[in-house]
């Protein structure tokens, strides 16, 4: 059982802070007033970077998170992908902190590519205003609701997503035993 926060609904704080993205907030809270359930692209490097994972491992980051670590920041789902707000400069640093991890390599195939998305790329994030009508196309998981949410960096989402690998599928450090290779007992030599 996961202790993450119930929070689906974004409060005005949260979504000053989601328009703070844009590089015309005003013009962002605009829009969402007009259509509150729309869901909107916002531009990611400033208040956030967005990492994204296949849904299933995605909840399994999120559940790590949650359980054994610090939580997260706000969390959305957009078309069978989730999407975890990070600290901004995260999508930089996350994929060396990965390859070193060698994350995508022939020992971790099974593991799922995460996409990071900083500075220079921009996201759709799910509307503001949920009337229980969000399907599970575009919704939050984890809303924002503070101008200034904590999110985690690029060690925390390394942690959460080689945790919920090593759940998901046994990864050995150690390349597959040869059977065909001689074995000779040297535990009796003279």
């Amino acid at each position: 059982m996961t202790s993450a926060p119930n929070v689906t609904r974004v409060t005005s704080e949260g979504v000053a802070w989601l328009a703070s993205a844009g590089l015309y907030p005003r013009s962002t809270l605009a829009r969402w007033e007009e259509r509150p359930h729309a869901p909107l692209a916002l531009p990611c490097g400033t208040a956030f970077d967005v990492v994204s994972a296949p849904a299933v491992f995605g909840r399994r980051m999120l559940d790590r998170l949650w359980d054994e670590g610090p939580g997260s920041g706000p969390v959305a789902v957009f078309r069978g992908r989730m999407l975890l707000f990070a600290a901004p400069g995260t999508a930089q640093r996350l994929p060396s902190l990965l390859a070193w991890e060698e994350w995508g390599s022939h020992r971790t195939a099974e593991v799922p590519p995460l996409l990071c998305h900083g500075t220079g790329d921009a996201v759709t994030v799910p509307a503001p205003a949920d009337d229980g009508s969000a399907t599970g196309d575009s919704r939050w998981l984890v809303a924002p609701d503070q101008r200034h949410p904590w999110l985690p960096g690029p060690e925390v989402v390394l942690w959460a997503a080689v945790r919920a690998a090593r759940a998901a599928v046994r990864i050995s450090i150690f390349p597959p035993a040869d059977h065909d290779a001689k074995v000779y007992d040297v535990s009796r030599r003279r």
